[in-house]
């Protein structure tokens, strides 16, 4: 073979091998790329797959870039208790708001972190741990105190009581008057003088002159003091209490004596009398067959 021969094919193997080269080299730029995406797909997968241990998560990424507590301390300028109470997602010892945001913002730009990555999965993380919101107060119906069917049963249990006490009373001031009203009225018919059997029976004119007996009724509406003379002796003398009624008989007239002229109402024979004198004041009157005249 020819040393021109030998040329020629050298550099046709060369190009060959060349275009093998710049072949092979294209194919290499894509397996990488293909690397590249599927290493982002696979960190995706584990980020997804560490959400919901935020602290965990927080402590192994700063463990594999080898940051000690000490350095992220004074890097980012963030106490101690604060990145371990993150690490430990202790929620009572950090504080809310945007100062809980500042700081993971901090330790992730230091860590080389995507921050709003890792604020979504902390403020997750603390809201699983967050107490549920109070229901309002007016929503809600309040139940009546437990006391209070008790208290309506007392006071329905005590009117019934007072008007059983209300009926009795009365009904026994009325049992008493009557009763007394009963013995005045037995008194009155013990006190006219029976016709003996052996007498003559007095005729008209006698029946005519012999006047008729004297009843009078006494009662009060405040208590004072009564003093009565029934024909010329003395039948009553003493303190009256309110709302009494008595009775005194007598043949001829009565000198009635009150310490309050209108504390004292006066009937004979059923008929009312004058008061005894000025109203509060003390009065005496004297009351006869005569005051029964119309």
């Amino acid at each position: 073979m020819r040393f021109r021969d030998l040329e020629f094919f050298f550099f046709a193997s060369a190009r060959r091998v060349n275009r093998c080269a710049v072949a092979l080299e294209i194919d290499l730029f894509a397996v990488a790329r293909g690397i590249v995406r599927s290493a982002w797909i696979v960190k995706d997968w584990f980020w997804l797959m560490a959400k919901g241990n935020f602290g965990e998560r927080l402590k192994r990424e700063r463990e594999l870039r080898e940051v000690s507590m000490e350095e992220l301390t004074k890097a980012t300028r963030i106490s101690t208790r604060f990145v371990q109470a993150l690490e430990n997602e202790d929620w009572a010892k950090l504080p809310g708001g945007v100062f809980g945001h500042g700081f993971v913002r901090t330790i992730a730009r230091y860590l080389g972190l995507n921050e709003e990555a890792l604020l979504g999965e902390y403020d997750s993380a603390r809201a699983e741990h967050l107490p549920p919101p109070a229901s309002k107060a007016e929503e809600r119906i309040p139940s009546p105190p437990k006391w209070l069917p008790a208290a309506v049963a007392l006071v329905a249990l005590l009117l019934v009581v007072g008007f059983f006490l209300t009926i009795r009373y009365v009904w026994h001031r009325y049992g008493a008057h009557h009763a007394e009203k009963e013995s005045t009225a037995a008194s009155l018919s013990s006190a006219q003088p029976k016709p003996q059997s052996g007498s003559p029976s007095p005729g008209p004119a006698e029946q005519s002159s012999t006047p008729a007996l004297l009843d009078l009724s006494v009662s009060t509406f405040a208590a004072t003091h009564i003093r009565i003379v029934a024909d010329n002796k003395l039948v009553f003398d003493a303190e009256l209490s309110a709302w009494k009624n008595r009775h005194f008989s007598a043949h001829q007239q009565f000198e009635v004596t009150a310490g309050d002229s209108t504390a004292v109402l006066l009937q004979l024979n059923g008929k009312a009398m004058p008061p005894l004198g000025a109203p509060g004041a003390s009065g005496t009157i004297v009351l006869s067959q005569k005051d029964l005249r119309p």
